[in-house]
C-alpha cells in the first residue's frame, strides 16, 4: 500500500469535524481497507491528491464529467459568467437557454424545472406525479437509487404479494414508506401481480426507475420490461418517471430514451446537465409540468435552483456533446479499454462479467449476467476490494464499490486506457 502521509493527516482532521470525514458515504472507502483519496486538483483524465500522487480517473465525479476535468471551454464560459455575479435568487436568461437546449434534445420533455441535486429532482417529480394523478402509492425497484428522500430509502419484504416495505435508514417513520412499493427489477411477473392487485392498481401515482441502473452496477432494464411498464402505467392511469440523473446525455445524446422505444411522462436529469456544478432538473409533458407553482397547486422551490454559474456550465457541456462524432469517439475509447479484457475473460472462462451501456460499465466478480439486485449481491466483494487497492496503488482510481458504475470521458488518453487495461488483465491473471 502506497504511503500518503498528508492525506492521512487531513483525513484525521476531517473526522474531527465531519461525520466519517466525508460528506457522502461512499467516498469513505469504508469497505476497501484504506483511507479515502484526498484530492488537490485534477486535469483532463487525471486526479492529483494532496500527496502529489496522480491517478487515472474512472469515477469522473460519478459520471458528471463526460468532458473530463477542467475542460477549457467550460472553465472560460464559467469565469466570464462569474464576473457578473454568482447567485441572485432571481431569474436570469441563461436558465431559459439551458432549458431550450434540453427540450431540443429530449423528445419527451416540453417543459423543465431546474433544481440543485438529483435528490431534489426525483423527490419533486414524485410529488408532481402524486399531485397530477391524485393517487398516493409510488413504485420503485430494488437496487435503483433515486437519492435520499425518505420515501425512496425503502427495501422490499420477501413476499411480492404481501409487500411490507420498511425503511433502510434510521430516522424515517414507518408511515412515510407505507405508500412506497419496492419491487424486483426486470421481473415482469412479480410486478404484474402487484399492478393487478386490487389493493394497489387504482392507487399507484407513478412508477420510477433507472432505465439503466448504475447504483448496483450497470444493469439495463430489458426492452420487454420497459415496454411492460409503459403499458401498465397507461392502463392504470399512473405516470412513468425515468431517473436519468446518471444516464441522461451519458449513454447516448438523448440518454436512455435513445435506446428504449418508450417515452416517459417525466424525466429527471443531473450530473452532465450541470457540467461539473451542482445542478439537476425534472421535465416532461407541458400539461403535467404546468401543475407546478406558480401556475398550479404543486409546490416546489429552491434558492439556488437555476444558479447562473451551474446553468452556464451545463449549457457548455450540452453544446460540446453535440459536436460531430462525439459519442462515436467516446464509444471507441470505451471499447479500446474493454474489448481485450472481455475477450480474455471469455477465453479463460473466468467468473467475471462486464456490463456496459455506452461509456459507463461495471466489472462484476461473478459468473453470470447481472439482471437485478439479487444477482448483483452475488458478486465477490472481497476480491473487488483487493482489485480496487491493486489498481489504486498503480495510480488508477475506480469507484470504491463493487456496485457502482465506471465512466469514460472524452478526455481519457489512449495511453492511460492501455495502462488501465494492462493493470486489470495482470490482476485477473494473478487471481483466477
Amino acid at each position: 500500500m502506497i504511503s500518503r502521509p498528508i492525506s492521512q493527516q487531513i483525513y484525521s482532521n476531517l473526522n474531527r469535524v465531519i461525520p466519517g470525514g466525508v460528506n457522502s458515504p461512499v467516498r469513505a472507502c469504508a469497505n476497501m481497507g484504506q483511507i479515502p483519496m484526498i484530492i488537490d486538483h485534477a486535469y483532463r483524465d487525471t486526479l492529483v491528491d494532496v500527496d502529489g500522487k496522480t491517478y487515472v480517473d474512472y469515477c469522473g465525479s460519478w459520471g458528471a464529467l463526460i468532458h473530463g476535468h477542467a475542460h477549457p471551454s467550460i472553465l472560460e464560459a464559467v469565469q466570464q459568467r462569474m464576473k457578473k455575479g454568482t447567485s441572485f435568487g432571481i431569474t436570469t436568461s441563461i436558465e431559459g437557454e439551458l432549458a431550450q437546449e434540453v427540450i431540443k434534445l429530449i423528445d419527451s420533455v416540453e417543459k423543465i424545472r431546474f433544481v440543485s441535486s438529483g435528490t431534489e429532482a426525483t423527490m419533486s417529480a414524485v410529488r408532481l406525479a402524486r399531485g397530477y394523478t391524485d393517487k398516493e402509492f409510488i413504485v420503485k425497484f430494488n437496487g435503483n437509487y433515486h437519492g435520499h428522500a425518505d420515501f425512496f430509502l425503502v427495501q422490499a419484504g420477501s413476499g411480492v404479494l404481501e409487500v411490507s416495505p420498511s425503511a433502510s435508514s434510521a430516522g424515517i417513520p414507518a408511515d412515510i414508506v407505507k405508500q412506497t412499493l419496492c419491487l424486483p427489477y426486470n421481473d415482469i411477473e412479480a410486478c404484474r401481480q402487484i399492478f393487478h392487485h386490487s389493493d394497489y392498481r387504482h392507487k399507484i401515482a407513478a412508477i420510477i426507475l433507472e432505465p439503466i441502473a448504475g447504483n448496483m452496477g450497470v444493469i439495463p432494464a430489458s426492452q420487454e420490461f420497459m415496454q411492460f411498464l409503459r403499458e401498465e402505467t397507461l392502463a392504470m392511469g399512473a405516470l412513468l418517471i425515468f431517473d436519468e440523473v446518471m444516464t441522461g446525455f451519458r449513454v447516448a445524446l438523448k440518454g436512455a430514451q435513445d435506446i428504449y422505444p418508450v417515452e416517459p411522462d417525466l424525466t429527471c436529469f443531473g450530473k452532465i446537465i450541470g457540467g461539473g456544478f451542482p445542478a439537476a432538473a425534472f421535465g416532461g409533458r407541458e400539461e403535467i409540468m404546468n401543475l407546478l407553482a406558480p401556475l398550479g397547486s404543486v409546490y416546489q422551490a429552491g434558492t439556488l435552483s437555476g444558479n447562473p454559474i451551474a446553468m452556464e456550465a451545463g449549457l457548455q457541456s450540452l453544446r460540446l456533446i453535440q459536436q460531430p462524432g462525439f459519442y462515436e469517439e467516446l464509444q471507441r475509447k470505451t471499447d479500446l479499454l474493454l474489448d481485450p479484457i472481455k475477450e480474455t475473460i471469455k477465453k479463460n472462462n473466468w467468473p467475471i462479467c462486464i456490463q456496459q451501456a455506452g461509456s459507463m460499465f461495471t466489472l462484476f466478480f461473478c459468473k453470470n449476467r447481472v439482471r437485478n439486485l439479487e444477482d448483483a449481491l452475488k458478486a465477490n466483494t472481497t476480491i473487488f476490494a483487493n482489485f480496487f487497492r491493486k489498481l489504486f496503488d498503480q495510480g488508477i482510481y475506480i469507484p470504491p464499490s463493487q456496485h457502482e458504475a465506471w465512466f469514460i470521458s472524452q478526455a481519457h488518453e489512449e495511453s492511460n486506457l492501455i495502462k488501465t487495461q494492462s493493470a486489470i488483465l495482470t490482476f485477473l491473471e494473478e487471481n483466477f
